[in-house]
């Protein structure tokens, strides 16, 4: 039995000896060549991502700066929006169709002057940014927010009527730009009201979409109207160039009538020239010796 137990010993050690000899060569320098380029690409990793959290870092600080700007500093708020509005106005609108911070003759400063032919006149656009109360509003949810919010916004479009909207010197409506897609959608959804008095006051209620499309639509209609403008001069011009043909044709026929009789007197002549030759004639033919 014993020297059972030790020629299986003796078996195992040979295939073992066999699997070591057949078992292949590790090569420990290329082993640590690619944990080297391994640890390399690790940590360029963690660089990129912690310059990503640094920056993101700082982009979440820049916007609690740019809220706190904007909800605790009423001329900070007016700024972004009346930059807004001249940003819009002046990527869409030919340089000399409008104008910012232009008094007018009553001594009111609105923010831009749509420059347009009477009629219908200068259209006033003004930026209003009610984000206080509207923030009070969504923050509180009760009536008497929501009361605030609305007198406000109504607060605003008095001004801009009595301001703006100025017989024969200004368009018969004016504009109120609303700097915030929000607030432009929570007055048209929850405030009917507010948007319907608005349109009675002949002020409309715009934000930085809309008025997009509003001013293209405006810039449209004036090429219309230079157009106009050019072609009516045109025919104008026109109408004078036909009026002195016709004053040139009429002298030409004078002219030509001139020529006429100057062609008849010349004949007349010749007419009287041929019959006074023969008479000379016989006069010179005369003997007036005998």
């Amino acid at each position: 039995m014993t020297t059972f137990i030790f020629v299986l010993l003796a078996v195992i050690i040979v295939m073992l000896i066999a699997l070591l000899v057949r078992r292949p060569t590790v090569d420990i320098s290329s082993l640590r060549e690619d944990n080297a380029r391994l640890r390399e690409r690790l940590a360029e990793r963690l660089g990129a991502l912690s310059q990503n959290a640094i920056e993101l870092k700082n982009i979440s600080a820049d916007i609690a700066n740019f809220k706190n700007i904007l909800m605790g500093n009423k001329q900070a708020r007016g700024t972004f929006g009346e930059r807004q509005l001249a940003d819009l106005v002046a990527d869409i609108m030919p340089p000399d169709t409008y104008s910012f911070q232009t008094v007018l003759d009553t001594g009111v400063r609105p923010d831009c002057v749509i420059r347009l032919p009477y009629p219908p006149g200068d259209m006033i656009i003004d930026s209003k940014f009610p984000l206080e109360s509207y923030t009070r509003m969504t923050e509180q949810n009760d009536e008497g927010a929501r009361k605030q919010f609305e007198l406000d916004v109504r607060k605003h479009i008095d001004d801009i009527a009595y301001k703006y909207v100025i017989p024969g010197k200004t368009a018969e409506s004016a504009m109120m730009f609303i700097a915030s897609e929000s607030i432009f959608e929570t007055l048209h959804r929850e405030f009917p009201g507010a948007i319907d008095y608005a349109a009675r006051r002949k002020v409309f209620i715009v934000s930085p979409s809309t008025l997009w499309a509003t001013l293209n639509t405006v810039r449209a209609a004036l090429s219309d109207i230079k157009i106009k403008r050019v072609a009516d001069k045109i025919k104008r011009e026109l109408n004078l160039l036909l009026e002195d043909l016709s004053r040139l044709g009429e002298r030409a026929g004078k002219v030509q009538q001139h020529f006429s009789q100057a062609t008849k007197d010349i004949d007349d002549l010749q007419i009287s020239i041929r019959k006074i030759a023969p008479r000379a004639e016989k006069l010179r033919d005369m003997d007036f010796e005998s």
